[in-house]
């Protein structure tokens, strides 16, 4: 099983990075979605990992289509760029950490979260090159901004290391390992497949998980209010084909093995091993998500990103996802 928190569920934040080419689209005509985007493909944006699996699952095995739903899978690396891709109508839906959405509400007060899909502890890794053992010999992180981020200050912060001590390199995810390997820095806290690269090319080991320091990452399904206030039912439609994509992943994790090798390339086995360290299910947000959420935001304004508190209660749509109260 994976690693649950003290509350029953946690969200996972699993943003990526730079935009990649897209795409996977059902087979089967649109009967729901058509109309909702211009006559074309309702497109839902998604990252380039094993935390997405339920996503093509449910395109591969037919599931969207199953519920009268043409849609068009839009890969990005980058979670920022997804949710940019939101405000500029390019997706509809996008699956997006609560990291990387609350750092883009204050350029995107529309942006709304329907419900949460994933939760992790274990997923997201801390590796440090060889040679460090543990966070008082770091003097370089590499840094994904955004969820990467908050997850290495929140490293340091457990181990007594004050963050202004430690200079932070911003790269993207593919280029962490061969910045660890040429010693350009000494560690990062990332999503697989990222510490699983550090280990099989022998640079770096895994220290600790995010859920060791009491972290946890959080996934979203997000929109904006104008698309949700137009395709409510089309929106419900689709919060119930991941809600039984994420039943058959955590049932059977090779069917999530093979459609993520499908569409993203990833190893089989790297995604066994990763559907074991998260756990998928759709489910609504609560108030501890918002709780969550202000932590995120109380790190965003430390930092400098915000400067305002931006108006979760609006953004995060509490128990909109009825259907686990039926």
């Amino acid at each position: 099983m994976a690693w649950r928190s003290r509350f029953g569920k946690v969200t996972l934040a699993s943003a990526a990075l730079v935009l990649t080419v897209a795409t996977g689209a059902c087979s089967r005509p649109a009967t729901q979605s058509t109309a909702d985007t211009g006559g074309g493909p309702l497109r839902i944006a998604v990252g380039i990992d094993a935390s997405y699996a339920p996503f093509f699952v449910a395109d591969q095995e037919g599931m969207f289509a199953d519920a009268g739903l043409d849609v068009q899978l839009v890969q990005f690396g980058r979670g920022g760029e997804a949710v940019d891709a939101l405000a500029t109508g390019q997706v509809q839906v996008a699956g997006s950490s609560d990291t990387t959405t609350i750092a883009q509400l204050r350029q995107n007060p529309s942006l709304r979260a329907m419900y949460s899909y994933e939760v992790s502890g274990d997923y997201i890794k801390v590796v440090l090159r060889n040679g460090v053992d543990s966070a008082a010999g770091v003097k370089k992180m590499g840094i994904v901004p955004g969820l990467s981020q908050i997850s290495t200050d929140k490293y340091l912060e457990a181990n007594g290391v004050p963050t202004d001590s430690v200079e932070m390199v911003s790269a993207t995810p593919t280029d962490m390992p061969a910045l660890l390997s040429r010693g350009d820095i000494d560690g990062y806290v990332l999503w697989e497949p990222w510490p699983a690269t550090a280990l099989s090319q022998g640079s770096g080991h895994v220290v600790a998980v995010t859920g060791d320091y009491d972290w946890f990452y959080h996934h979203w399904a997000i929109t904006t209010a104008p698309w949700l206030a137009e395709n409510e039912d089309t929106a419900r439609a689709i919060a119930k084909v991941l809600a039984e994509a994420s039943e058959r992943v955590e049932a059977d994790p090779q069917i999530a093995a093979t459609a993520t090798k499908a569409a993203v390339n990833v190893a089989e086995d790297q995604t066994i091993t990763a559907v074991g360290e998260i756990d998928f299910g759709v489910e609504n947000l609560t108030g501890k998500d918002v709780e969550s959420a202000q932590s995120i935001v109380d790190f965003y304004k430390k930092i400098g990103v915000l400067s305002e508190q931006p108006d979760l209660t609006s953004a995060m749509m509490l128990d909109w996802y009825q259907e686990d109260k039926q």
